[in-house]
Parts: C-alpha cells; sequence; structure tokens
C-alpha cells in the first residue's frame, strides 16, 4: 500500500483556499463598484432632500 502525500495534500488545500479568498475579494470589489453607481443618489435639481422618503411631503 502507498503512503500518503500529506506535502500535496496540504498543497492542494493551500491553493483552495487561495482561489476562495481571490474569488471573494473579487465579488467585495464589484460590489463596492456597484455602490457608488449614480442612479441611487438624488439629482440635485429634484428638489428633494436626500434624507425625505418617498412618502415624505414635497418642499416647495
Amino acid at each position: 500500500m502507498a503512503t500518503p502525500n500529506y506535502g500535496y495534500e496540504k498543497r492542494q488545500k493551500e491553493l483552495a483556499k487561495k482561489k476562495k479568498k481571490e474569488e471573494k475579494l473579487k465579488h467585495k470589489a464589484e460590489r463596492k463598484v456597484g455602490e457608488g453607481a449614480p442612479d441611487d443618489a438624488p439629482d440635485e435639481n429634484s428638489g428633494e432632500s436626500p434624507l425625505a422618503g418617498p412618502d415624505a411631503p414635497a418642499q416647495a
């Protein structure tokens, strides 16, 4: 019977960990880029307060 190659197993675990971490950072960066979209920000010309919700009375 062959002996287990612990060095190989350890290296494979390290590579899987590294890949998972890189993917996580990539997804986090994508969310951060999408967070600053101009569609979410209120227009300066709309006259609405950024704190006002959709049910808040309009300021005249």
